[in-house]
């Protein structure tokens, strides 16, 4: 008998292939799925792997107590101890190819100029440590990223790029129509992303400017979500050059006047003598931006009437008609994933568990 080491496992590696493979698809413009929303099925196999590894490492034991390896080896030598994981890894290969298969994968067939009458939109998210304060729950970043969602869901025909900002600000995703892909760059959100702390307004500011179309004084607009705490000043000279180059400046404040912790691990920020540092949203100074950015204020609350009122402001914008390059025709590969995953059931299903007297470990 050969039993399998703790280096056979290496093979379970082989069910890491067809997420991986979705997931570089999905960087490809000419490729997508229709339904993105079950592609979390696979994160189901997780799971299944570590219990599966923990449940092969106590048999293995237990069968070292019962006999040494040698004299299980001529009690039953026709018994394979790997066969089990090869119809596992089988059965976890065919049940992912069944769910790419049910999110439907589309190759981009052919591509043309498409013309669209709209505005452009950039979003500036502010990640800062003070937007994990819970003062709104779950804390003011879920709150502030499920603000961005519903508000992508709500666009039509106009274009949106994403930046995110603490001391620094980083172009996330630039000016597109593919709001499928804004709303994947937003799920990585997280304060991790900017390894300078503050809040550097007046930064993002100017890279949404650098990210407009130049030469064009009209149809932008700029909405930056922030608890605007620890400004780095330089906000007014920004916001000056960007309502002379036509963008409007929305603010939407995140938080509340009494604020809360900021939490840092397990315990909370504090200051030099120790204490506790309450984070409040300073309504003030989000207000001041919108107004010298000729926009207007809004306080974020459930989300549904901000993004109407926003809508509401944002059609008061001159719209332009732009052409983009776009895919407009997919032809669907579902039948290739779950033809794969028929034949993992049925290699499966042929596999017996005897010995062969060939190995793959």
């Amino acid at each position: 008998m050969s039993r399998s080491t703790h280096t056979n496992y290496l093979w379970l590696l082989v069910i890491i292939i067809p997420p991986l493979l979705g997931f570089v698809l999905m960087q490809e413009q000419a490729f997508r799925f229709e339904h993105r929303e079950f592609l979390w099925l696979v994160c189901a196999i997780a799971p299944l792997v570590i219990v599966f590894i923990l449940y092969q490492i106590w048999r293995e034991k237990n069968l070292e107590t019962f006999a040494k390896p040698t004299l299980i080896d001529q009690l039953i030598p026709d018994s394979s101890f790997d066969k089990h994981i090869i119809k596992f890894i089988l059965l976890s290969l065919a049940f992912e190819f069944i769910v790419l298969g049910f999110a439907n994968p589309q190759v981009g067939t052919k591509q043309e100029k498409v013309k669209r009458q709209g505005i452009d939109v950039m979003i500036a998210m502010d990640v800062s440590n003070s937007m994990l304060s819970e003062d709104v729950k779950p804390n003011r970043l879920a709150r502030a990223k499920n603000f961005v969602s519903n508000f992508i869901d709500s666009l039509q025909n106009d274009r949106l790029g994403l930046i995110v900002f603490a001391g620094k600000a980083y172009l996330q995703m630039p000016l597109t129509v593919d709001y499928g892909a804004g709303k994947m760059y937003l799920k990585s959100v997280n304060t991790g992303m900017v390894p300078t702390q503050g809040t550097d307004i007046a930064s993002a500011i100017n890279l949404a400017r650098e990210g407009f179309v130049k030469g064009d004084n009209a149809h932008k607009a700029l909405i930056i979500i922030s608890d605007g705490e620890d400004n780095e000043g330089g906000v007014d000279e920004a916001l000056a050059d960007a309502t002379k180059e036509g963008v409007k400046v929305f603010t939407v404040g995140v938080g509340s006047d009494n604020g809360s912790p900021i939490p840092m691990g397990t315990d909370f920020k504090r200051d030099e003598s120790g204490n506790i540092v309450l984070s409040k949203m300073n309504q003030q100074m989000m207000t001041d931006i919108a107004t010298k950015g000729n926009g207007k204020y809004f306080q974020l609350g459930s989300g549904k009437d901000e993004i109407s009122s926003i809508f509401k402001e944002l059609g008061r914008i001159n719209s332009r008609e732009y052409e983009e390059l776009a895919f407009t025709d997919f032809d669907n590969q579902f039948q290739w994933c779950l033809a794969v995953a028929a034949l993992l059931l049925l290699i499966e299903w042929w596999l017996s568990e005897r010995r062969m007297k060939w190995k793959l470990f």
